[in-house]
């Protein structure tokens, strides 16, 4: 079975991160790493204040349910370090962003160790994190809305990685 992790950048809801987390461990994400402002849960040799780490650990448990303890997750502030380094190890790295390059992710086959990266709530990735990609996928839109919630966006495309 190939690996596959999973990249939340900048998403501000501590309600979406523990949302991510369950689908992660339901779905058998190897690893989930927080990058940017990304909140997180309580990690060893946490650095953040002792207050800090327990609120927010809090918040994301009311929708993680404890898989914030099940899945493997780690910190890494610099997610263009994170991309490249990934890479370098055999990974490849894919958006689940809106471009002109997008590929339907009806049409996507994982053929190797894959990284998802889900970004922003609002705006999504930054255009140059997006470059970095091997690449960009998109769920196509039936209604009149122009893309999912983060953490639903994330199970869709999860689910179909793990099973197409």
């Amino acid at each position: 079975m190939k690996k596959l992790r999973l990249i939340i950048h900048n998403v501000r809801s501590t309600y979406n991160v523990g949302s991510l987390l369950r689908t992660s461990d339901g779905l058998g994400v190897e690893k989930v790493y927080m990058t940017g402002y990304t909140p997180y849960p309580q990690v060893k040799n946490d650095r953040r204040l002792p207050h800090l780490q327990q609120s927010i650990s809090r918040r994301i448990h009311k929708t993680a349910l404890g898989a914030e303890d099940t899945v493997v997750c780690e910190h890494q502030p610099d997610i263009k370090i994170l991309i490249s380094k990934l890479q370098k190890s055999g990974f490849q790295v894919v958006a689940l962003e809106q471009t002109a390059q997008a590929k339907n992710i009806i049409d996507f086959k994982l053929n190797n160790d894959t990284a998802l990266i889900v970004g922003e709530e609002i705006s999504g990735l930054e255009p140059e994190i997006v470059a970095m990609t091997d690449w960009q996928l998109e769920i196509p839109m039936l209604g009149q809305k122009e893309s999912f919630n983060v953490a639903v966006a994330a199970a869709i495309a999860l689910y179909h990685l793990r099973y197409k």
